[in-house]
């Protein structure tokens, strides 16, 4: 006996219902998502690397997610109060965490108490690009090469701006003192552009800082520029010498931009996210724009990001410890 057509779309309804039940709540998650606009968190002031990247990959994200990306700067703590909204945020994949990773690993062992445990409160989405910071001073220092600076900082008083107690900057200069002998004033602010704009006055002398906010001030010569922190030269500056070339075999560090999710995220939607991150980022306008400021496109998967973490994690706990370098 035929069935009424009522019936038919009743038993097709009940049949949708039962292969949507078989499939991971993942799945069916990344089947419906991305349904409202994106927030890109950066923990960091405007103008920053961050900043930059996110600001670069915005409009691309969005028109292959087909819905609004928003950029939202939220600084403080060294980048760790963006961090830890972005920690406590719905796991949902609507609200990302853009940040330089290495300066999130240095947090666990810096802090003494911090509201929230990157390792096991954020995951990895996708690793976008890579600057390695510029050792620069005021144009007064009377100093050409990373030798002579060395030199002068043991007869001068010379004030080293930290972008932030405990970020990479401040740890990478950290490094290179004691590796060279170096000795000079840390002075703390709360963020890489106050620290920026403070060494083009002449109010401190050395910046260690992400080449990406930093190389603007060299071309207009308002900063002198001595070394990179990359084991290679970089073809945008060939004729700059690089830290390790300059006495300090296999130094290298600098800005590692990537993105976060809240734990928790189904991993469907981690693994599409992760993707249209990194086709956002090779978008041939965007990595040529990046390369002219001294950024490269650098990219690894979300199992690769986690594996890059734990590494700065414990590279950079190491630092912390001999420094005894703590902060509530």
């Amino acid at each position: 006996m035929p069935q009424h057509p009522l019936t038919r779309r009743a038993a097709a309804i009940a049949l949708a219902g039962l292969c949507a039940a078989a499939l991971p709540l993942g799945a069916q998650a990344a089947g419906q998502w991305p349904s409202r606009p994106l927030k890109i968190v950066v923990p960091y002031p405007p103008g920053g690397s961050s900043d930059i990247i996110a600001r670069s990959i915005s409009q691309h994200l969005s028109e292959a997610l087909g819905q609004p990306v928003i950029v939202d700067n939220k600084p403080g703590a060294n980048g760790n109060l963006g961090a830890d909204f972005v920690a406590k945020a719905a796991p949902d994949g609507y609200t990302l965490l853009l940040c330089d990773l290495g300066a999130l690993a240095i947090s666990p062992s810096v802090y003494t108490r911090l509201a929230f445990d990157p390792s096991k409160d954020l995951r990895g989405t996708a690793m976008l690009a890579y600057s390695p910071h510029l050792l620069v001073v005021h144009p007064s220092v009377k100093a050409n090469n990373l030798k002579e600076l060395v030199e002068l900082s043991k007869t001068s008083d010379l004030n080293f701006a930290v972008t932030a107690t405990g970020s990479a900057p401040h740890l990478a200069g950290v490094e290179l003192a004691r590796a060279t002998g170096a000795k000079w004033v840390y002075v703390p602010y709360k963020g890489g552009v106050q620290s920026v704009q403070d060494t083009v006055a002449g109010q401190t002398q050395v910046l260690m800082n992400g080449m990406l906010a930093t190389y603007p001030h060299v071309q207009s010569g308002k900063l002198k520029l001595l070394g990179v922190s990359k084991r290679e030269r970089m073809p945008l500056i060939g004729s700059v010498p690089t830290i390790a070339e300059q006495g300090v075999p296999g130094y290298e560090t600098g800005t590692w931009q990537g993105v976060m999710l809240p734990a928790g995220t189904p991993p469907a939607i981690v693994k599409r996210l992760g993707e249209t991150l990194v086709a956002a980022i090779r978008n041939p306008e965007v990595r040529a724009r990046l390369a002219g400021q001294g950024a490269e496109v650098v990219t690894m998967s979300p199992a690769e990001v986690d594996r890059f973490f734990a590494a700065e994690r414990a590279r950079w706990s190491k630092v912390v410890q001999q420094e005894k370098l703590q902060l509530d």
